[in-house]
């Protein structure tokens, strides 16, 4: 699974430009499902099994874009500056390197160096891609860029732009791989445009019409020096949601995802996330309602082109998420 997620985390896709990793998706599902299909907005709909007497129509939800940068003006200079694609933090933007659809590749940079303590505003950055003027510079503005940085392992942590969630895709995706013939119909959703308000999980949702919902995605890990108090830690094992600051999970289906850890013996985490939500608020909220809950990775430095997560905790995930859909599921 390291080298699925080597491939998806250094694929360019930010929010509304999933054309890539769709491509890259679609090649490793389709002689894992019994059926495809890409909807209008562009989310990939995948069919695993059949429902019977005992089973439900579940959707299991993993967003595959990433943030990113969008170019708003190229001054007389040739630096291009722009505005942001979901919520890149302004701390971790700062001499990074991004990469454009096209290829063009530039360093971002800011005004006011001599203020070297502070971290500036989105508005007070630009990005440098080595042009002379305005005339050489080979960005337009409604460009689209992405962090640029490739996938490293140091020992058993994983580091990488766009964890976020392209990790909850293999997650997804090695589920497909393992799932047997249980009595469910699972349908994985990679939705599109989760980073800019959860767009693909609310058309797909509405078009699936789910019994059960289910969202694969990150979590702020709180276990680095002096970090905000978060019992989320990495290596202890995929996090439960309880409650993000959008969504209450249904705690049936909390109840449902701890048994099945506890059976299948993998030590999980409970997640109370005070800012931030997943696809799991649109799937839940959904025409008459759908009881749902989220399976989330821990990961440090969220939203950075560094984030980092230990592969245990992504193995376990699959594992857990094997587990809860090869039988019936018991939501009394």
């Amino acid at each position: 699974m390291k080298q699925l997620i080597q491939n998806l985390t250094e694929t360019f896709s930010p929010s509304g430009y999933e054309d890539a990793i769709r491509d890259l998706i679609l090649a490793e599902i389709k002689p894992l499902a019994d059926e495809t299909r890409v909807d209008t907005l562009g989310n990939i709909i995948a069919r695993k099994g059949e429902k019977t007497s005992n089973g439900q129509r579940v959707m299991v939800a993993a967003h595959m874009d990433e943030i990113g940068l969008i170019a708003t003006h190229i001054d007389e200079a040739g630096f291009v500056r722009f505005t942001t694609i979901g919520i890149p933090f302004p701390r971790y933007l700062l001499g990074g390197r991004v990469r454009f659809a096209s290829g063009v590749q530039g360093v971002i940079g800011s005004e006011k160096p001599d203020k070297k303590n502070e971290i500036p505003p989105v508005d007070g950055l630009f990005i440098d891609v080595g042009a002379l003027n305005k005339k050489d510079c080979p960005v337009n503005v409604g460009d689209v860029a992405a962090f640029d940085r490739p996938f490293v392992e140091m020992g058993t942590r994983l580091v990488a732009k766009s964890l976020d969630n392209r990790a909850g895709v293999a997650v997804a995706i090695e589920t497909m791989r393992r799932l047997g013939g249980g009595p469910n119909e699972v349908y994985f959703v990679f939705t599109v445009q989760e980073e800019v308000g959860v767009r693909g999980a609310t058309v797909s949702a509405y078009g699936l019409d789910p019994q059960v919902g289910l969202a694969i995605d990150v979590t702020p890990a709180g276990d680095t020096p002096n970090s905000i108090r978060r019992d989320i830690a990495l290596g202890k094992g995929p996090a439960i949601k309880i409650k993000d600051s959008q969504m209450l999970a249904d705690p049936k289906v909390v109840a449902w995802m701890e048994r099945a850890a506890e059976k299948a013996q993998i030590s999980i985490q409970r997640e109370v996330l005070t800012s931030g939500s997943t696809d799991a608020r649109a799937i839940q909220l959904t025409r008459s309602g759908v009881p749902t809950g989220g399976l989330v990775l821990p990961c440090r430095y969220v939203h950075s082109p560094s984030e980092m997560m230990d592969y245990g905790d992504v193995e376990n995930a699959v594992e857990l998420l094997t587990a809860m859909l090869n039988g019936p599921i018991d939501l009394g």
